[in-house]
This record gives structure tokens, C-alpha cells and sequence, in this order.
């Protein structure tokens, strides 16, 4: 199996305190419908940076804007999907202070559930868990001006027209810009001391989750694919120079929509090269990586998936336990030393 391939960068299980195993799984975002990505509401502008075309010759001096995806516009969805699932198979915990179901932003993390232990959470009474998985803003590859189009939107009566019955002008009226279908963002996601469990749940969640942004139950229909899976001692080159690489060796001039087959195999150019720098140890080829994704998706199956996610909450049983003694300890107004997380 690949996955065993990745075993010395995999942990064998849970452990507080980081050991330096890095996973980095390469991913091409593509959209399949209008998306907007903004951080600020409704009439703003998308999300977009200022940025070097490239990383050699001419591209490197000039300067484009490319559309960002930040980083929170992707790990949320995916967290939720993954939340929808625990739910559903009744492995989310209730909050030992306020009696409430763990819930994203609502400051009462359960602190015991999968997602709490993986994507980390901090509450505002005390105690806290680092994430381990690490997102960054992902860059198209295209300028902002020839994917990002704008769209009015308006709501008429029942009548027909924007004037009630009354005569009343309807105020639903609004332009907004909107990231137009096909466009393509790089992405490097990062993983910090995983089991292997850990990494089919958050793999199955990138490539399970399909709709991201903002009016994401009418647009944001996105598809994710995985190019490359890496284990290393460090971080990898960033989102936005693999962008920046893989711009370099595509064949000018550019122009939306891009051939996705060209691109993927412009990046997968630019990864191959990974394997020789940074504290790299373990590559999947494509035959590796396509056993990987069918690993993934025989865990998250229907006949697979209550077992494999009661096993991997079940994994954390044991620092459940300590963290309940630690509360213990503190109630009865002992000094004994017990060693958390900062």
C-alpha cells in the first residue's frame, strides 16, 4: 500500500508534542461555476494580490494581479465537511462547561472530537490545541482581469417588474464581481506529525468538499485534485511559488480558459523537482499517489467509513483521559505538574 511508503514522516499515533514529520499534498483547485472569494461583504471586490508573474528572466520582473483563495476560505468548508460526518456517526462531544455540542465559532470547542484534536481550536476560558493542518493563500494562475467578470443581480416581484403591487422600487439590486468557471488555483496544504488515519480524514475532506466561498449554496462549485504527495523534515516551497514556477515553463501567451491537462503537467514539472531540496525523504510516484486516493476513498465508503472514523476517535481516548485529570487536579486545588500544549 502507498501509504506505507509515507511511514517514516507518518506518526504511529497521537502525541502532544510535535517531532517534525512534515506530509505536503499538492493541490489544483479548479472552479466549476462562478465563485466569489472576498473577506470583506457583499459589493466588495475579490480577494486579489500584487505579485511577480514568475521566478525567472522577465517574468520575474513583471508584476501581475492574481486572485487569491486565502487560506480560510479553504479550510473551513473542508472542516465542515468533515464535522457533517462526525455528527452524523455521533462523535462530536458535548462541552464540559457549557453543556453545548462542539461547534465551529461559537468558543466552546468540545476539545475531544476529531476535528478539535486535528484542525485545533482555542477556547476562551483556557486550553487550546495547535493545528496541524497548515493552509496558505492559493493564487490563480492568471491575471485578476482575465478571469474575474462582474454579474448584476436583481430580484423582481411576482409581478414581473422591480415595483411592488404599491409602486415601490425593489432595492435587490446589486453588481458584484465574480471568479469565473475554469479558473485554476495552486495550492500547497501542509500536515504536521499525522497518523495515517488522520491523513485519509483530511485528504477525503480536500477532495470531498466541492463548494467554497461566499453564496456557496448557489455558486462555489470547485473540484480539488491532488498532483503530488511529499514527506520531508520542513515546510516546501509555498502556494505561491509553485505558481509562479509552473507560470514559467507554461507556453505563452496565456489566456483563460487554460488547458487543465497543460497545467497539471506543467506543475507536475515543477514538483518533480521538489524531491531534491528541502529535506525531502519520500515522493509518491503516480501509480503511488493514485493508490493513495483509492485508499482514501475505500476508508470514506459507505460500508468503510462509520468503523474508520470511530477507529480514529478512538485514538484519542487516551489524551482524552489526561486532560480530564488535569481539570481533576485543578478543582481539588492540587499543584500537581501536568504537561499541556501551548
Amino acid at each position: 500500500m502507498s501509504i506505507q511508503k509515507l511511514s517514516s514522516v507518518l506518526a504511529t499515533t497521537y502525541e502532544n508534542f510535535p517531532k517534525g514529520r512534515f506530509i505536503t499534498l499538492v493541490v489544483l483547485r479548479t472552479t466549476h461555476s462562478e465563485t466569489i472569494f472576498r473577506t470583506e461583504g457583499s459589493g466588495e471586490p475579490v480577494c486579489s494580490e500584487f505579485v511577480q508573474a514568475g521566478l525567472e528572466g522577465e517574468n520575474q520582473k513583471t508584476i501581475v494581479q492574481r486572485l487569491v483563495m486565502t487560506k480560510r476560505k479553504q479550510v473551513a468548508p473542508e472542516r465542515r465537511y468533515g464535522r457533517e460526518h462526525l455528527r452524523a456517526h455521533e462523535l462530536l462531544y458535548t462541552n464540559s462547561k457549557d453543556g453545548s455540542l462542539c461547534s465551529l465559532n461559537t468558543n466552546s470547542p468540545c476539545e475531544m472530537c476529531v476535528d478539535c484534536f486535528l484542525y485545533g481550536f482555542a477556547a476562551g476560558g483556557g486550553g487550546a490545541q495547535k493545528s496541524r493542518i497548515w493552509t496558505e493563500d492559493a493564487f490563480s494562475i492568471l491575471p485578476a482581469s482575465d478571469v474575474v467578470g462582474d454579474r448584476t443581480i436583481n430580484a423582481i416581484y411576482e409581478n414581473g417588474t422591480m415595483r411592488d403591487e404599491k409602486g415601490n422600487a425593489s432595492t435587490a439590486l446589486n453588481t458584484s464581481e465574480y471568479i469565473k468557471p475554469g479558473v485554476h488555483f495552486l495550492d500547497v496544504v501542509t500536515l504536521k506529525d499525522v497518523t495515517a488515519d488522520e491523513l485519509r480524514y483530511v485528504i477525503g475532506n480536500i477532495l470531498f468538499t466541492s463548494r467554497y466561498g461566499a453564496v456557496s449554496s448557489r455558486v462555489g462549485r470547485m473540484e480539488n485534485q491532488i498532483l503530488g504527495v511529499f514527506g520531508s523534515i520542513t515546510e516546501l516551497p509555498s502556494s505561491l511559488e509553485l505558481v509562479q514556477a509552473t507560470y514559467d515553463v507554461l507556453d505563452k501567451p496565456l489566456e483563460h480558459p487554460l488547458n487543465s491537462k497543460q497545467l497539471i503537467t506543467a506543475s507536475k514539472q515543477v514538483i518533480a523537482n521538489w524531491q531534491n531540496k528541502r529535506g525531502v525523504s519520500v515522493h509518491l510516484s503516480e501509480a503511488e499517489l493514485f493508490n493513495l486516493i483509492a485508499d482514501v476513498e475505500t476508508y470514506w465508503s459507505e460500508a468503510e467509513r462509520d468503523s474508520f472514523l470511530k477507529r480514529l476517535s478512538q485514538s484519542y481516548e487516551p489524551f482524552r483521559q489526561v486532560v480530564s485529570e488535569k481539570k481533576k487536579a485543578k478543582g481539588k486545588g492540587k499543584n500537581n505538574s501536568v504537561e499541556v500544549e501551548s
